[in-house]
């Protein structure tokens, strides 16, 4: 592994497969969220585009919805022709 920076609390290296791994003076691995916030600090991987916000549904549309989901249900039981409430 190469020692691509090095502080007091930390060395970031670039292991053989292209990826990173940190070391705190402790020589304790350190991952997760910390490991994350330490790369993009030093400029090693940048963080994703943050995902476009969906468009919500109108309060009023999702109640439509569900009485029309509702009765098509009910239809659908009728034409069997089975009653399961007696």
């Amino acid at each position: 592994m190469k020692v691509v920076a090095s502080t007091d609390e930390y060395t970031i290296y670039l292991r053989r497969d292209g990826r990173h791994a940190i070391k705190s003076s402790a020589r304790v691995s350190i991952n997760g969220d910390e490991k994350v916030a330490i790369l993009l600090e030093h400029g090693l991987i940048t963080a994703p585009p943050p995902k476009a916000a969906e468009p919500e549904e109108a309060p009023g549309d999702e109640a439509e919805a569900s009485a029309a989901e509702g009765s098509e249900a009910d239809e659908g039981q009728a034409e069997d022709g089975s009653d399961s409430e007696a």
